[in-house]
């Protein structure tokens, strides 16, 4: 039985959007339930990655006053980011995952997950879709299309599937 730090590493991209977090879900459940915690926790080293935006990303630099709101702009995301990550934890812990690493590191989400692919030479990341259309998309940017080509593992995208009306 390999080690914890022999065992290939897979990122998962976690947000505060509910895609994130069925992708987590759908990744524990495909990739870790298969394994009892008490005897052994999972074919990978399972590393969970927020990525807060700056303060100044949020507020931008325009106008006056800028400079005072940052401060709270900045608690608020600090905030945010330990919400997601608490959630995230209940979600491993409730399905018994434990030995679990979480990172909040400040960046854009693109650039956050694909160096953190290579700060853990992952083997796999995996992205929550949450499913935009194109217009969106182009507008936004697709933090799994950007992940998809520019991050060097294999980069799964998982899409929560559309509810039936």
């Amino acid at each position: 039985m390999a080690s914890e730090e022999e065992k290939p590493v897979m990122v998962v991209g976690i947000d505060h959007s509910e895609h994130s977090f069925y992708a987590l879900e759908w990744t524990i459940d495909y990739f870790f339930s298969a394994f009892p915690p008490n005897i052994h926790p999972g074919p990978f080293r399972l590393v969970l990655v927020h990525a807060k935006p700056s303060a100044t990303s949020v507020v931008g630099l325009a106008g006056p006053g800028a400079a005072e709101v940052l401060p709270y702009v900045d608690s608020d995301l600090k905030k945010i980011a330990a919400g997601v990550v608490e959630k995230a934890k209940q979600i491993c812990s409730s399905k018994q995952v434990t030995g679990i690493a979480v990172e909040v590191v400040e960046g854009d989400a693109r650039n956050v997950l694909c160096e953190a692919v290579e700060k853990h030479h992952a083997t796999i990341l995996v992205v929550g879709s949450h499913g935009y259309g194109a217009i969106k998309r182009t507008l936004l940017g697709s933090v799994s299309d950007y992940c998809t080509h520019h991050a060097h593992c294999t980069v799964m995208v998982v899409k929560k599937p559309k509810t039936k009306h």
